[in-house]
Parts: structure tokens; sequence; C-alpha cells
């Protein structure tokens, strides 16, 4: 690469000393297309419209700098006939849109039509994003490292609306482990745990990390993966150690996932193996809280008439929260999470938060990911990248659906002709709150 001239060098130092200097951003990013230096060019241009979005020098320079190489032309005899305009790339070149979508990632920060201060805020169950890295390293035990023990950093707080959520979160189980004295006072045991249920991609998982967080305690993920074994025994012996894991790296909240997978009915398991994994958990359970072990126990599922009831009873899993698809503040926060990487402008939150009434978590990154679809093609076949805007959003919202339909037709007949000692008392006030019996 040839030494770049005394101009171009004091151009960057200047820049770097001012970057907030846009012309001069834009002279640098100027000379350094004529240069050939696109890429470069590029990041000065994103970084000029991060300060001024509206800037149409910036914009014209962003779209010269990303559109195809012309071809170069034959030393002609004559002049060329002129060809017609096309949006397309040429025949025969094959622009990389993938390095294209590489270099406008993370440059381009978002625009929304109320950009207004926002906690960081999740309630879907994001394949965790992909929706979602470990918070923390593995934690040293004796099964070499099969389960990870996180230290948790979200708390509450992290989660957009779903205060009635956050209100019973405090009231069942957070505030008598907050207040020792209190709990001391009215002979409060720390016996039992707490039992999530509701829609898929709802945010369970994600509110498990966020009590965690909120007891300053370790946080360990444990679904039916983690147990089962096809050798006689050694399920159980997983339990077991999972449990010990726990106790070590207390204090810690030990979070069973998919329990109507891993502790289903008795009387509906055929398998003898499996009924004695259901057995340890429930010695497990037993005795977790029995000596203040700094274990707290949290269990999620999407059918709750399916666990074995023997897992509900007083001293185990005893209480149970319902936790419903994202409310408007909660969607919010949601399409800000899902939309804060991605170039877009002129995105209205709140309309879209409006929209997408009963949308899961789940649901509303699939929506995110339809309208960045959208535009991507919509790039592909004019040549030209460009933003993510609301028209891309009315194109593909029609045609989705909220997934929560089917469950909510599932729970509407247990809630109804199935609750047997009340236990979704909590779902027929929902369900007769939002008009769905």
């Amino acid at each position: 690469m040839p030494e770049p001239s005394p101009l171009i060098k004091s151009l960057r130092a200047a820049v770097e000393a001012a970057p907030d200097d846009v012309p001069l951003r834009l002279h640098l990013a100027e000379l350094l297309l004529g240069l050939g230096e696109g890429h470069e060019a590029i990041s000065h241009a994103a970084a000029a419209l991060q300060r001024e979005p509206g800037n149409l020098e910036a914009q014209a320079l962003m779209a010269r700098a990303v559109a195809p190489p012309a071809a170069p032309a034959a030393p002609p005899p004559a002049p060329p006939t002129p060809e017609p305009p096309s949006a397309a790339p040429p025949s025969g070149q094959a622009y990389d849109w993938q390095r294209a979508e590489d270099e406008l990632s993370g440059i381009v920060p978002p625009r929304f039509v109320d950009d207004h201060d926002c906690p960081a805020a999740r309630a879907g169950d994001t394949p965790e994003p992909p929706h979602t890295a470990q918070d923390g390293a593995p934690g040293p035990d004796d099964t070499g490292g099969l389960w990870d023990v996180e230290h948790a950093t979200l708390t509450l707080a992290d989660v957009g609306g779903m205060d009635e959520v956050k209100q019973r979160l405090e009231a069942a189980f957070l505030a008598p482990l907050r207040n020792p004295d209190l709990r001391r006072l009215y002979g409060k045991s720390l016996r039992g745990g707490l039992l999530m249920y509701g829609p898929p991609g709802c945010g369970k998982t994600f509110i498990a990390r966020a009590v965690a967080g909120e007891l300053g305690a370790r946080f360990m993920s444990v679904s039916i993966s983690d147990v089962l074994d096809m050798w006689m025994g050694n399920s159980e012996r997983n339990l077991r150690r999972l449990f010990e894991t726990a106790r070590r790296h207390a204090p810690c909240v030990l979070f069973l996932d998919e329990l109507d997978a891993l502790g289903a009915k008795r009387s509906q398991i055929r398998h003898t193996g499996m009924r004695t994994t259901v057995n340890q958990l429930l010695t497990e359970l037993d005795g977790i809280g029995a000596a203040d072990d700094g274990v707290f126990v949290l269990a999620a599922t999407n059918h709750p008439w399916d666990v074995d009831t023997a897992l509900r009873r007083p001293g185990r899993l005893d209480r149970m929260l319902l936790v419903v698809p994202p409310d408007r503040p909660a969607r919010e926060a949601v399409l800000r999470h899902h939309l804060k990487d991605r170039p877009v402008a002129g995105i209205d939150l709140a309309a879209l938060a409006k929209r997408t009434e009963g949308f899961s978590g789940a649901d509303i990154e699939h929506l995110c990911e339809s309208a960045a679809e959208q535009a991507l093609m919509d790039s592909v076949r004019t040549g030209e990248a460009r933003m993510i805007g609301m028209a891309d959003f009315a194109a593909v919202i029609g045609r989705i659906r909220p997934s929560t339909g089917p469950w909510f037709a599932s729970a509407r007949n247990v809630a109804q002709f199935a609750d047997e000692g009340g236990a979704y008392g909590e779902l027929l006030a929902y369900l007769k709150k939002r008009r769905m019996l």
C-alpha cells in the first residue's frame, strides 16, 4: 500500500483531534474515495451521519462509496455509445453485499422518531439471543465443567415494562429474601421456589437472570439435556451433582427450564427411569432451604398442567407466577433492542409497539428480522444500500401473527374447566381482563 500523502496525514490528525467537525470529516472522506480508499471513506461518511443524520452531502457520499464500481471503458477510436441508466449492478459484476453490510453494521447508529433515553431492556427469550451470551465463566466443579455458573449482572430494572410481573416477584419471592430481620420476625421460611408459566418467547429465562442479579447471586440454568442420560442411575446422579454445584456457588439461583419435560406427571410416564428422575428431583427440592443454604429455585414451563402435582406442593415450587406477552412499554424496549445495531431511519417505536399487541418477545424479534430482510433484498435489487424504514415494517407486519394464540386457547380450557384448587386464578383474571373468555 503506498504511503499516504502529507495532506491525508494532516487531515487524519485533524479529524482525530476534532471528531465532531463534520465538514472536515467529509472533506477527508471525499479525498479518500478519490484515492480508492473506499472502506475508510465509508467509515468517515457514517460517522458524519451519526452526528448529522440529515446531512445531504454525507448521504450522497455514502451512496457513492457503497455503489458498485463502474466497468472500465475500452480505449476507443470513437466515443462509446452511452448505456441507458440502470438501477441494478451491470451484468457480470458481483458486488459483495456481505462486506457492505459488515461495513455499515455497528457504524450507522439507529435513528428513531422519538429518540429518548431508554434502558437496554429485553423481554423475550431470544434465543438469547443468540440473545444471549454467558454473563460469566463456568465455575469449577467436580463434573469437569459440564454446567455453567454465571455471574448475573442483570436486574429487574433491565426488564422493560411488565410492572405487574415485577410486583408479583417482589411480593412473592424477593421481599422476604431482601429483609432477613422481618423474615425472622414473622417466621417466614426460605423453603420453596417459584414456578413461572406462560406462552413461549415471553422472557421467563431473562426474568430468572434478572432475579439472580437482584439477589446478587450466581445463576445456573438447567434443562432436560443437562440431566437425562442413557445409562441407568446417571440421570439421578446428574441431578444430585447439579444441586451440589449450586450449593458450592451459593448464593445461587438454580433455574429449571422446561419443567414439564424434566418433571412430567409420573402417572403419564411409562419409562421407569424417567419416573425415578422425577423422584430424585422431588428429593433435591425437599433439601433446598432446609439449612438456609443460599440456593433459590426458579422454574419455568409453557405447560404447567403437565407438571407433576407433587412438584407444586408446599415447600417445593409452591408459588406460581404468570408471565404474559410484553405490554406496550416492554414491546417498545424489545423493538429498540433488536434495532439498535441495525441501520434504521425514521422508526416510530411507539406506533410499532401499538401494532404488535399480543406479540411475544420472540415474535417481535422475528418482525425486526423480516423488516431487515425486506430492506436488504430491496438494496440487492436496486444496487444501492439503504436504511431500514417504517415502509419495510408496513410491508411485513401484516404477514406475521402472534404465536401466543394457540397457547391461550389451551390455557383458557384449563383455567375454565380444570382449575384444581384455584392454581390458575391469575391466568383466569388475565383472560377476563383481555376479554378472552
